[in-house]
C-alpha cells in the first residue's frame, strides 16, 4: 500500500459527515431552519382539538412567511457559505425580534428562541484552529514528552507572563517621588 492510497472506503464515507460538520456552524444552520417552520407555518395552519378549530391567521401572514423564507435560507447559508456565517447570525437575530410583532409572537415564541439560540451561535462560532503535525511525536514508541511536563512548562510560561518587569530610573519633577509623592494640579 502506497502512501497515496487512500484508506477504505467505509471509513471514509462515515467520516465525511463528521467533518463537513465540524467545519462549519451545524447546529447554528439547523437551530435557524427548526426557527423558520413555525414561524412561517402558525399564520397559515389551523389546529383542530375535538370539533374545535383554532386558526392563527393573521393579516400580516405574508409578513410571516417571508420571515419564515429568510430564516431558512439563512440557515442553509451558515452551512453551505460558513465565510458569512457573523452577518447569518445577526440577521437571524433580528429577524427572531421581528418575528414577535408580525408572527403570532415569533411562532408561539418557539421560532423566536430558535432564531436566537441559532443567530447567537452562529455569531459565536470559530474554525477550529489547523492542527499542526510534528514528527518528534514518539520517540521508539514512548511520547516524548509527557502530560505533566507539558502541563508545568505551561503553567511556568503563565506564571511569567503575568509578572510585568518595573523599570526603575532616576526621579524626576513628574514621577510620583517628587514632592513628597504630591503633584500639584497647578
Amino acid at each position: 500500500m502506497s502512501a497515496e492510497t487512500p484508506a477504505s472506503p467505509e471509513v471514509r464515507k462515515e467520516n465525511r459527515f463528521k467533518v463537513w460538520r465540524q467545519t462549519r456552524p451545524f447546529w447554528a444552520g439547523l437551530f435557524t431552519i427548526i426557527a423558520s417552520l413555525p414561524i412561517a407555518y402558525l399564520p397559515y395552519g389551523d389546529v383542530r382539538l375535538g370539533n374545535m378549530t383554532l386558526a392563527m391567521a393573521t393579516t400580516a401572514g405574508a409578513g410571516a412567511l417571508i420571515i419564515g423564507v429568510l430564516l431558512f435560507t439563512l440557515g442553509l447559508t451558515m452551512w453551505f457559505q460558513p465565510v458569512v456565517r457573523v452577518f447569518a447570525g445577526v440577521a437571524t437575530i433580528v429577524l427572531g425580534l421581528v418575528s414577535i410583532p408580525v408572527s403570532n409572537f415569533g411562532g408561539l415564541v418557539i421560532g423566536f428562541l430558535f432564531a436566537l439560540m441559532g443567530g447567537g451561535m452562529s455569531a459565536a462560532w470559530a474554525p477550529a484552529p489547523p492542527v499542526e503535525e510534528t514528527d518528534d511525536a514518539e520517540h521508539d514508541g514512548e511520547p516524548v514528552a509527557s502530560e505533566e511536563t507539558a502541563y508545568a512548562a505551561e503553567t511556568e510560561a503563565v506564571l511569567a507572563a503575568g509578572v510585568p518587569e518595573q523599570a526603575h530610573g532616576p526621579a524626576t519633577d513628574t514621577t510620583i517621588d517628587a514632592k513628597g509623592g504630591r503633584n500639584s494640579a497647578g
